[in-house]
């Protein structure tokens, strides 16, 4: 199709790095992917889904409610049980039954298909082409698309290891603020848990620093200024300490915004996900969700109603927290031996991926010769640089690579560090 016959916003659409990196994977079996972040297959709740469906459709009741349309902001239910569990995820002390603080209300909650889906919707209801949006570097890079589709350009916020430089944050705001570009800047974006693609988690004092600054600032921007939390991979921790989300920060749900999903703790099929908004912003999403699908499939929420009301849904997730706490050791046991001396890494202590920096020399982009070595020997990555926004205040840097240990079996992990360690040695 010509370009002038597509709207502004088809024009700046293009094609997902994640959807080719998926594709190549599951179009070469030879392939070992260790760059599409799958969920592991072996420990999907294959059985538990299949229970709790027949209990669902052998019920005329059960079923017929199930297989009908639902609400656009989603099952009321559902949507209790998960503040419920949001609540006690922050305040593991205290019952969860009577939450005496409003950011765990289940009337703030939108049921959507999968956190990705909360993402474009929060971006459709803040963003005008030309705005400005702060996000970590590097950053979760699918929603570097959404960014781009919608024409919001990206600042770089640089990342340490326990999360968002809180001295370049105030930097860059107060340059925005200088040359009144902040008046454009309506979002701040962190992915606090495990982040895709470092690794990192973000201590609560640095929630907390970065809440307070964008407090301060938010009176030069002549608007309210939000902090996205995206929790995609909080309940994947299997080594460190708990630490509370933003939304214990902010009582009264005034700045914070979160999004959450059980497609990484359950089944990446089932495409489930939520987000916790703000009154300011709730009657806005909802009327664009109700133009994108009236609401998410109303059976995938019966059933996540009832993984969440039973023991399914713990003893599930104690499982696959084992399980990846073995994938990563077998990975960085490997990497240990394979990968020369002047590679680094991070030790990640959740999530599903791992954060590796090459000499600076060196190049991990599509075009370079270690990507297209990496293809001959069949095993795929995800570059770097994909990760980074388009911001003219610093060269993307192109010398990293995300490695994922989620969806690859153990003797596949085996096989491809040692085929990307072959790749490094030719290049010492």
């Amino acid at each position: 199709m010509k370009k002038h016959t597509l709207s502004q916003l088809g024009a700046r659409a293009e094609d997902s790095p994640i959807s080719w990196l998926m594709k190549a994977a599951l179009d070469r079996p030879e392939l070992i992917s260790l760059a599409a972040g799958f969920t592991d297959n072996a420990t999907l709740p294959l059985k538990i889904t299949r229970e709790i469906l027949d209990g669902i459709l052998g019920s005329s009741s059960k079923g017929r409610s199930a297989l009908q349309y639902g609400t656009t902001q989603g099952d009321l239910t559902l949507r209790r049980l998960t503040a419920r569990r949001l609540y006690s995820l922050d305040f593991p002390e205290i019952s969860p039954e009577n939450p005496p603080v409003s950011s765990y209300s289940a009337g703030n909650i939108v049921v959507t298909n999968g956190s990705q889906q909360f993402l474009y919707l929060l971006s459709e209801a803040l963003y005008d082409p030309g705005d400005l949006i702060l996000v970590e570097d590097p950053t979760y890079f699918v929603f570097l698309g959404i960014a781009k589709s919608l024409g919001m350009h990206c600042r770089g916020i640089r990342m340490q290891a326990d999360g968002i430089d809180i001295k370049h944050l105030e930097e860059q705001l107060e340059g925005l603020r200088k040359s009144g570009e902040i008046r454009r800047l309506k979002m701040v974006y962190l992915v606090s848990y495990f982040q895709n693609p470092t690794g990192r988690n973000t201590t609560l004092e640095k929630k907390k620093q970065a809440l307070d600054l964008v407090r301060r600032y938010e009176s030069h921007a002549g608007h309210p200024i939000f902090l996205l939390e995206d929790a995609a991979y909080r309940e994947l921790r299997f080594s460190g300490a708990p630490v509370a989300s933003m939304l214990s920060l902010d009582p009264h749900q005034e700045r914070v915004i979160y999004t959450g999903t059980y497609s990484k703790s359950f089944a990446t099929g089932v495409r489930v996900g939520f987000g916790v908004v703000p009154d300011s912003l709730l009657s806005t999403i909802l009327r664009i969700k109700a133009n994108h699908d009236f609401g998410s499939p109303n059976l995938l929420q019966k059933l996540m109603v009832e993984v969440l009301t039973g023991t399914q849904y713990e003893s599930h997730l104690q499982a696959i927290q084992r399980r990846y706490l073995r994938k990563s050791r077998v990975m960085l046991s490997v990497m240990k031996k394979s990968f020369p001396a002047s590679v680094h890494w991070d030790i990640p202590q959740g999530g599903l991926n791992a954060w590796v920096v090459l000499p600076r020399k060196w190049r991990t982009g599509l075009k370079s010769r270690i990507f297209k070595e990496s293809l001959n020997q069949n095993v795929l990555y995800v570059p770097g640089n994909l990760c980074y926004a388009e911001d003219s205040g610093r060269r993307k840097p192109d010398h990293e690579m995300r490695i994922s240990f989620g969806s690859a079996s153990e003797p596949d992990i085996r096989e491809g560090i040692r085929r990307l360690g072959r790749v490094f040695s030719k290049l010492q």
